[in-house]
């Protein structure tokens, strides 16, 4: 998080009546990295001389509740705001409705439906989106053709749970499978994901969690005899989706499910023993034939306190254009459906990627059964279910600091603010978050 104000930037915003300035703050997690956020601005600055944006880093884990803290005094004009925020930010007026500025955009319905619901709440647009990231399912190639297992079998969860069985009784792989399913968002993310296979959903039409039964039952029941069979490593029960990195690419997992960075770390020869050997698939299909994904996007959004919306929203339409992002696709994949036709693109994000990244999941939807699913998780994995997690951390946050991202099913999201929350994990994955700070002028209280 920047510091106090720098004194040039506001002498420069005063002495120049059309200059203003402002300070981005970067993140590290997934996508693009500060180099490339560098990039883009000094070329934004160069294209649009009468306006000077700065940038620093910040975390994660401190994203939110700074740019929370920070709204009441009008301190940034653009945030980068997570897909689990809308809600709690067009509520609490800490970003401002752009939807005419969007709307006005030519080429809108080229742009994925699951990135451009990330800026969306009750039909409005509060912000544009501009990092994708979805919950992939991963599989070691030569483990499966030493079980003699095609990668198309993958498809369902019957079938990976038929091939989990293979590895293991062949002796493959002592736990074919390892999940991320520690107390936090982790394990709500890959758990979203059964819910839809299953045909569950979270909340009723009354707005009340549904989740206890039906498919949300069935994906919990799923799970816990995975472990129980020893066809999941135990160690799921406390482990985030680095962890799952370590263990798949240490070669001790067969299949897992995680966010689109774990292909090019458990490709990485200097940080994986099975790199060459990884596949990548879109999650796999329940009984019904559903195959919902897990939305993990982010939006550029203007705050409403910003005294420079007009230059805040020139910047955002920069980095979210399809040019930019097509320059840099090989740090994160573009928002845009024409991209993915563009051979550099290809080239770029790697053909493997680009092939399933292009034909996205359905359905988005996350929520935060956490506490009660961990607690069933962990009595199978032989721990103490009030020692699951331990205590909050990075990455371990309790699930009421957080909000709900529910982009797949048809959910009451005013209920699902209410009942449902949830906060991404930190996973080194180097993904600029923003903030342009204004220099000078009263700000708009929250």
């Amino acid at each position: 998080m920047p510091g106090p104000r720098s004194r040039p930037a506001v002498a420069a915003a005063r002495a120049a009546a059309r200059r203003r300035s402002g300070r981005a703050h970067q993140q590290q997690q997934a996508g693009y990295s500060a180099s490339d956020i560098q990039g883009m601005t000094t070329a934004f600055m160069k294209a649009n001389p009468t306006i000077k944006v700065e940038n620093t880093l910040v975390a994660y884990e401190a994203l939110h509740d700074k740019i929370v803290a920070a709204a009441p005094a009008g301190t940034y004009d653009v945030v980068l705001m997570d897909c689990i925020w809308p809600a709690e930010f067009a509520k609490k007026h800490v970003v401002a409705d752009i939807s005419d500025k969007v709307k006005a955009l030519s080429g809108l319905s080229g742009i994925f439906p699951g990135a451009i619901q990330t800026a969306q709440y009750e039909g409005k647009y509060y912000g544009m989106p501009w990092l994708l990231d979805t919950k992939y399912l991963f599989y070691n190639t030569e483990m499966l053709q030493k079980a003699g297992i095609k990668p198309e079998q993958l498809a369902t969860w019957d079938g990976v749970k038929s091939a989990a069985q293979a590895l293991k009784a062949k002796n493959i792989v002592k736990y074919p499978l390892i999940g991320s399913w520690a107390q936090a968002e982790a394990v709500v993310c890959d758990y979203a994901a059964l819910v839809g296979a299953f045909g569950g959903s979270f909340l009723d039409a009354a707005g009340k969690p549904a989740f206890t039964s039906g498919g949300g039952l069935q994906a919990l029941q799923f799970m816990r005899d995975l472990i129980s069979s020893g066809l999941a490593n135990p160690a799921s029960a406390e482990s985030i989706e680095d962890d799952v990195v370590k263990t798949f690419s240490q070669g001790n997992a067969a299949i897992a499910l995680n966010w689109t960075f774990m292909y090019g770390q458990a490709n990485d020869p200097k940080a994986s023993k099975v790199a060459g050997k990884v596949g990548m698939l879109r999650t796999p299909a329940g009984p019904g034939g559903k195959a919902p994904g897990v939305n993990g996007a982010s939006a550029l959004a203007i705050t409403s306190g910003s005294q420079h919306q007009d230059a805040a929203w020139e910047y955002v339409k920069y980095l979210t254009s399809q040019s930019v992002q097509d320059k840099f696709a090989t740090s994160s994949l573009p928002i845009w459906k024409a991209s993915y036709d563009e051979p550099a693109v290809q080239k770029a994000g790697t053909p493997a990627v680009v092939s399933v990244a292009k034909n996205p999941a359905a359905g988005h939807d996350s929520s935060a059964a956490g506490a009660e699913l961990q607690r069933g998780l962990a009595a199978v994995a032989g721990r103490h279910p009030e020692g699951a997690a331990g205590p909050p951390g990075p990455g371990r946050r309790r699930p009421d600091r957080s909000r709900p991202c529910l982009h797949g099913f048809e959910l009451n999201r005013r209920w699902a603010a209410r009942w449902l929350r949830l906060r991404r994990p930190p996973v080194p994955r180097n993904v600029p978050g923003w903030f342009v700070r204004e220099s000078h002028g009263s700000p708009r209280p929250c």
